[in-house]
């Protein structure tokens, strides 16, 4: 687990090097949608994690946001977003990250999440804590929801999720201290970890939006389900993490909401 930690620091850390020597210069900007951006840094990040991770560990499957998935007979599947928040990284807005997950058949294993442009090193390993610049974190201690703080974040496809997700936002926000929305739900991980809000919950994600955030959260003292209260998976497409003492009276605020989307069809039931 130690190896498999140092490898994904070392390659968070030289596709750090990439994201932030871009950040000042013009970005060539190709569209995977009218507003999922990609730029060259995005795809040079991710060539560079992928050289690091196969440098060490050659028989090892790798999920990445914009290449793919590799198919080897490996347990350990390392699941990247070389820059979540890619929209941010664009516009110069300071909330963005690099995310390396390990996972190992159906379990995180090891993370490492750079939160950029501070440079916030985030990393944990399975039964051995959370940290962030190497100090170690833990989630806030807040019980009592309205003077909570929560952070969310929305699909760029404007459907159905995207309106289930914008009646929360509108429920949440008069029923708490705020929510907020930075772009990045790595970055929102993070924040639960280390205690700066007290929950994050977001609808139509995909696997590397989560999969190096999961088990920080988890390993600072949160808890991470479906917004049902289900056990999550990387391949839902939702999530709710949350300091623990908030997760059941979010649970049951959020537990209809997707019953009903369920009943639609609109998203699938747990298994």
């Amino acid at each position: 687990m130690d190896k498999l930690l140092t490898v994904a620091l070392e390659a968070a850390r030289e596709a750090t090097e990439i994201i932030m020597a871009a950040a000042d210069q013009p970005h060539k900007i190709d569209h995977k949608g009218r507003t999922n951006l990609v730029t060259e840094t995005d795809r040079r990040a991710e060539e560079r994690i992928i050289t690091v991770i196969r440098d060490h560990f050659p028989q090892h499957t790798i999920l990445a946001e914009e290449s793919g998935k590799s198919t080897t007979a490996s347990d350990y599947t390392w699941i990247i977003d070389p820059l979540d928040g890619t929209t941010n990284f664009v516009h110069g807005y300071p909330s963005y990250a690099v995310s390396i997950g390990v996972w190992q058949q159906g379990q995180p294993e090891a993370s490492v999440v750079v939160e950029l442009p501070l440079n916030n090193v985030y990393a944990a390993v399975r039964g051995q804590g959370a940290t962030c610049n190497e100090k170690p974190i833990r989630v806030s201690p807040m019980r009592d929801l309205s003077q909570a703080l929560l952070v969310t974040g929305f699909g760029y496809e404007h459907n159905r999720l995207w309106q289930a997700n914008m009646d929360l936002f509108k429920q949440l926000t008069d029923i708490t201290q705020g929510v907020r929305r930075l772009g990045s739900a790595a970055v929102d991980l993070c924040h639960v970890a280390s205690g700066k809000v007290d929950a994050f919950w977001e609808l139509d994600l995909h696997p590397w939006d989560t999969a190096g955030g999961v088990l920080l959260v988890q390993e600072a003292g949160g808890r991470v389900t479906t917004m049902a209260g289900d056990p999550y998976s990387i391949y839902e497409k939702q999530i709710l993490a949350s300091n623990s003492a908030l997760h059941e009276d979010l649970i049951a605020i959020m537990r209809p909401k997707i019953d009903t989307l369920i009943r639609e069809r609109v998203l699938r039931k747990t298994s």
